[in-house]
Order: C-alpha cells, then structure tokens, then sequence
C-alpha cells in the first residue's frame, strides 16, 4: 500500500489488467476499419499540408522500453521535437489546427493499440528525453504501466509540464481503473473538453 496525495494506491506494480487488452481489441480493431476512408482522406489532405502526412516519434512504453507512436502531422516538417507545452503554436498548420481541434491526428495510434504498444486508456506516452517525468512514473511503480491515447489527465487538461502531479493522477487513475471508468474516460475523451498533450 502507498499513500499518494492523500489517496492509496493498492497496487504499486500498475502492470495492465487482462480485461484491458481484451477490451483494447475489442473496440481499437472495428473503429481502426471504421475509420479508414477517413485516414486515407486526411493522409491525401496531409500531403498538400505538410508533404509528411504521417508523423512517427519515439515515445517510452511499458517497461521503459521505446516503441514509435504514430500521429497524423499536424506541425510543420521543419518543427522540433518537444512536448505538447513547449511546441512553438505557430507551426501548427491550419489543417493541422483542425486535427487537433477533432483530435483525429491521434487515429493513427489506434494501430499502436492493436500492436499492443499502447491502451486506449492509459498514461501519455513521453518522450524518451523526459527524464523527470520517466523518472517520476518510475517512483510510482508506473514502469510497467501500458501508455495510452487517453487518460484522467488529458480529460482534466493536464499537461506534461508538472511531471510529479501528471505521475501522481497516472497512478491514481490506473489504481481506480475499472472497466467502467474506461469506457467513460474514452467518452469524456470524445466530447468537446480542452485539449491536453
């Protein structure tokens, strides 16, 4: 038992419940056909934008081991690789607004689920030179914790800039994660809400 922010965590391990793969599958596998024609709308929209449609990074998964997440481009080829709080807003192209605005540049990582990289609910994957925030979630007992496209602190806003508080509402929401409150964290997900990275 651990003692975080005045609620306990039960399990300090955070390693993905069975139940959550099999849902993982079961909703990733029919909306990545579901949407399809979209990505191919949005990949064709993407190489008059952009000219790289896809956007590949390196990102820290379960065991600390990198994967590459995929994400529909929504900045400029040219703009560096930082956090979504440390991005230069003006590099985002005007499509690329609109992405992120319907939060479709993320489709392409429903690929990731399906690889099992990542869960549809779950951390935000960080950069592998966040090192606070690795080494935050690693405190935590999060090593083993599968990465999300969503999750507690993309619902609520919350970005990467606080590495200890985003840690601590990881492990938090991973502690209290039932198969309900997943399913409701995809729909708050899906709603109008502010955008978090």
């Amino acid at each position: 038992m651990q003692r975080i922010g005045g609620s306990t965590l039960s399990d300090p391990d955070f390693s993905p419940p069975g139940w959550q793969r099999f849902l993982d599958l079961l909703v990733a596998v029919p909306l990545l056909l579901a949407v399809l024609p979209v990505s191919i709308v949005i990949y064709l929209i993407g190489l008059y934008d952009t000219g790289s449609p896809l956007f590949r990074q390196k990102r820290v998964g379960s065991g600390q081991r990198e994967f590459v997440m995929y994400k529909f481009r929504t900045m400029s080829v040219s703009a560096r690789s930082v956090p979504t709080h440390q991005m230069d807003v003006s590099q985002i192209t005007g499509f690329g607004h609109f992405l992120r605005r319907t939060k479709l540049d993320e489709l392409p990582q429903l690929w990731n689920v399906v690889r099992g990289e990542m869960s549809l609910v779950g951390p935000r994957p960080c950069l592998i030179s966040q090192y606070e925030l690795i080494e935050a979630r690693s405190r935590l007992g999060l090593g083993k914790a599968r990465p999300g496209i969503t999750g507690l602190a993309q619902v609520r806003g919350i970005t990467m800039e606080n590495p200890d508080y985003l840690a601590r509402i990881d492990a938090l929401m991973l502690d209290q994660l039932t198969p309900g409150k997943y399913f409701r964290l995809i729909i708050q997900t899906a709603l109008p809400v502010r955008r978090a990275g």
